[in-house]
């Protein structure tokens, strides 16, 4: 065969290629398949965390309502009520959690002060501590259980592009039984509380 045979063959040869579009279809979905995988994965990674987030709300939720259902709490009865925070937080882990129950008393003018904190895996606020409330919550001489969760969340797959989210979530709750709470005169680990 001549090189001018080999050339005409081979223009032959892209011709027929050019016209063929037995393959167009497995072309295009080659080329839309990384998206389709993109969005796929980004849907799993977004519905999971805001299913933890769900879950950070209603652990907060959990234990500040427990909380606030007791005229007095002793160290038994807040481990529980702390404790309880990984049965809400499930099927998610728990471990890096942080759960924090403490008592907010206002003086005349509205401004809150920590009276007594209690945390699961962090360290409670501190005694006499001052706090600003919310504005519908300024109200002169009350006492409200305020809750706190904190969770760090690691996306399965888009780790490497987020990095760890912390989730926080808080609520506010007036004590049912009592005007106040009282709290636990001693704790054991891994509850600590601040306390007068």
């Amino acid at each position: 065969m001549t090189f001018t045979g080999t050339i005409l063959g081979f223009r032959s040869h892209l011709r027929s290629f050019a016209r063929d579009r037995e393959a167009v279809a497995a072309v295009e979905f080659a080329i839309i398949l990384p998206f389709m995988l993109l969005m796929y994965i980004g849907s799993v990674e977004l519905g999971d965390g805001l299913a933890i987030d769900f879950k950070v709300t209603e652990t907060a939720r959990s234990v500040t309502d427990l909380t606030s259902q007791y005229a007095s709490v002793d160290t038994a009865t807040m481990s529980s009520i702390l404790g309880a925070s990984s049965t809400v937080v499930a099927p998610y882990p728990s471990s890096n959690m942080v759960v924090t129950v403490s008592e907010v008393t206002t003086n005349s003018q509205g401004q809150g002060t920590i009276t007594w904190s209690c945390s699961l895996n962090g360290t409670p606020h501190t005694f006499g501590q001052s706090l600003t409330l919310p504005t519908n919550l300024q109200t002169p001489s009350i006492s409200l259980i305020w809750g706190e969760v904190t969770y760090p969340y690691q996306p399965s797959i888009g780790y490497v592009v987020t990095g760890t989210i912390t989730m926080y979530q808080s609520t506010y709750f007036y004590p049912r039984m009592s005007n106040m709470v009282t709290p636990p005169t001693s704790w054991t680990a891994p509850v600590s509380c601040s306390t007068s």
